[in-house]
């Protein structure tokens, strides 16, 4: 079975590490998919939060390079101070232009370029968070046939973003965050 797209999106704010920890852990250890997340930790160590969240992950996680091309089966973190997109080459590239929703990296800069790179072929994860970073980037993901996954706000550590999510782009899946993980299993046809 063929998974529904080519790449995962994730986004998270307040919250966002233990958040990524319960996800990550989730995985199946054959996910097929690379993942590409940013979070909003605050701290300017992103080895720090690689290394963390490796700990809990059965797929390797590290910090995203310019022109790295994304690998499936591998986890990849925005660097702290750098826009993290997509390009319609399928690399990453990284950009110090002006913050976006005062944040850089943004959510929506990273969903908004995915999407168009992916055409469609790309699900985003919103998460917990205190902004509404993410909601414009998981609209245009929905508009091109990507898949829209929500943490419910009422389990969200901090849910403004999640809210803004569901309110400007809708989802297509809003569930707690124990079950994301185990949907994006289902979604790429692996089980854990």
């Amino acid at each position: 079975m063929r998974a529904a797209a080519d790449l995962v999106v994730l986004g998270c704010s307040a919250g966002g590490l233990r958040a990524l920890h319960v996800l990550l852990s989730g995985l199946a250890a054959n996910f097929p998919l690379p993942l590409a997340a940013v979070c909003h930790t605050g701290s300017e160590d992103v080895s720090l939060l690689c290394e963390l969240l490796a700990r809990s992950s059965t797929l390797p996680v590290q910090e995203a390079s310019e022109r790295c091309a994304p690998k499936p089966g591998q986890i990849y973190i925005a660097p702290s101070g750098y826009h993290l997109l997509l390009g319609v080459d399928g690399r990453f590239a990284l950009s110090v232009d002006a913050r976006v929703g005062y944040a850089r990296p943004s959510i929506d800069v990273l969903f908004q370029s995915a999407a168009e790179a992916c055409r469609g072929r790309l699900i985003g994860v919103v998460m917990t968070g205190a902004n509404s970073d993410g909601a414009e980037g998981l609209q245009q993901i929905r508009r091109r046939g990507g898949v829209g996954i929500v943490q419910r706000p009422d389990d969200a550590e901090a849910s403004a973003m999640p809210s803004a999510a569901l309110e400007l782009a809708g989802a297509d899946h809003c569930l707690p965050l124990e079950q994301i993980a185990g949907l994006l299993n289902r979604l790429c046809g692996v089980v854990r």
